[in-house]
């Protein structure tokens, strides 16, 4: 089944990982950043952090919703056994690798950079999120295979019905507002290995799939009133801003989040719908630069934080370090190297005669 593809769900992915780089390189230099597991700068730029708190509210469910979005797309051409083959292949094995060998590589690096006994200790670090988008697939997919054979029945339709409404969309934060009740996680932006993180993830990816599911009401929607969301998140934004220090009652943010989230899609919908050699390249790159940007980060810690480089300049060489580290060990080696390709969640590799035989074969 020949499927339309959606090239602003590509560009936001692409997008949401570049900022998460850059939201990672400016914890570096927060005092508080080894609180977490990061190499400290010696010199704080804590002005790096408001823009950064403006993100965080919405940077990682975005991923989600887009996961899920992801999903339904990949379901249209695949049945249940060939959809868990191919998600195994993608998430499982990165995931794997990732927790033995990317993980604990950029750990060494800050013992070392601390002085500390060197150690081994595989863990997933910053790759729990492959971890829960696992189990989202395994235990969502019946679902959606389910919801999938009944595309004429009267949930998609009323579904369809709800998101014509500019509200309908935001009706659904009621349900991240009760997770938030219900797990009161004492920071709402903390989402790597927390019960908040892995059940706001649940309900964005539920989500992304029904909204993707609903047909072309939720785009169209989020398209038109795409101001009024990102209103709404500006409000709330400078609400939590200059009355919650940045961290408003978690049901603020939850709303926050989705208001955010809505208009982005919206933008995207109507700007950035359409193929591009950038994006072709950017979206395959995006994953493994994703999986192994810690080590790039760190390593890059590592060689500047200690040089008499003024702050400022230290962030910038970093960040610029951390791309171009990531995007050279993407072209030149993860690219390249056919056995590395899957590990890191790209299709092997097709010679060109095959190409030309698959290409005839279409």
């Amino acid at each position: 089944m020949k499927t339309e593809r959606r090239y602003d769900i590509d560009w936001l992915r692409v997008l949401a990982i570049g900022l998460l780089l850059i939201y990672h390189i400016a914890i570096v230099f927060q005092p508080w950043a080894m609180f977490v597991g990061f190499i400290k700068s010696n010199e704080s730029l804590e002005t790096l952090w408001k823009p950064m708190t403006l993100l965080n509210v919405w940077r990682i469910p975005l991923l989600f919703y887009v996961s899920g979005m992801g999903l339904y797309f990949a379901m249209q051409k695949r049945n249940y056994a060939q959809l868990l083959t191919e998600r195994t292949l993608r998430i499982l094995i990165p995931l794997i690798l990732g927790a033995l060998a990317i993980a604990p590589l950029h750990f060494i690096i800050f013992q070392k950079f601390y002085n500390l006994p060197l150690g081994y200790y595989p863990h997933m670090g910053h790759l729990w999120f492959l971890g829960n988008i696992f189990v989202y697939v395994l235990v969502l997919t019946p679902l959606f295979f389910y919801l999938m054979k009944n595309k004429e029945g009267k949930f998609r339709k009323a579904l369809s019905t709800l998101m014509k409404n500019p509200f309908g969309p935001l009706v659904l934060s009621v349900f991240f507002i009760a997770e938030t009740l219900l797990v009161k996680p004492q920071i709402f932006s903390v989402y790597a290995e927390t019960w908040h993180g892995f059940f706001l993830g649940l309900l964005a990816f539920f989500f992304g799939f029904l909204f993707v599911y609903s047909g072309q009401q939720f785009w169209q929607t989020v398209s038109k009133w795409k101001w009024l969301y990102l209103g709404l998140a500006v409000v709330l934004y400078i609400i939590r801003l200059q009355l919650f220090e940045t961290n408003s009652p978690a049901y603020l943010m939850a709303i926050e989040s989705n208001c955010w989230i809505f208009g982005i899609f919206g933008l995207g919908y109507q700007y950035l719908n359409k193929p591009s050699a950038a994006l072709s390249y950017l979206s395959q790159a995006a994953y493994p630069v994703y999986i192994i940007h810690m080590f790039a980060l760190y390593a890059g810690s590592l060689l500047i934080l200690p040089t008499q480089l003024p702050p400022m300049a230290k962030f910038v060489a970093l960040t610029a370090f951390t791309f171009v580290t990531c995007y050279g060990i993407y072209e030149f080696m993860i690219k390249r190297i056919g056995f590395l390709r899957p590990l890191f969640g790209l299709k092997p590799k097709v010679n060109k005669l095959e190409k030309k035989l698959l290409q005839e074969a279409v």
